[in-house]
């Protein structure tokens, strides 16, 4: 799948999130969400654009959830 239609997938999850009052909840529950509804492919995918590219273009709650639950 290309990075741009999981960047825009990963942004509506964000925006969903975003009604949460507590960041840190939200990060939370944005990385249990992935890991929950995507596959590994579309995980390491989304990852290793926030390793090359910074997260360009996500959601920032996306990122930082990634940077802070998912990355190694």
């Amino acid at each position: 799948m290309e990075v741009d239609k999981l960047i825009k997938m990963a942004n509506q999850i964000g925006d969903f999130f975003e009604a949460n009052p507590d960041e840190d909840d939200a990060k939370l529950e944005i990385a249990g969400h992935l890991k929950k509804f995507w596959n590994s492919v579309m995980i390491k995918s989304l990852v290793t654009h926030v390793q090359q590219h910074q997260g360009a273009g996500l959601h920032p709650k996306v990122l930082a959830a990634i940077q802070q639950h998912m990355q190694a």
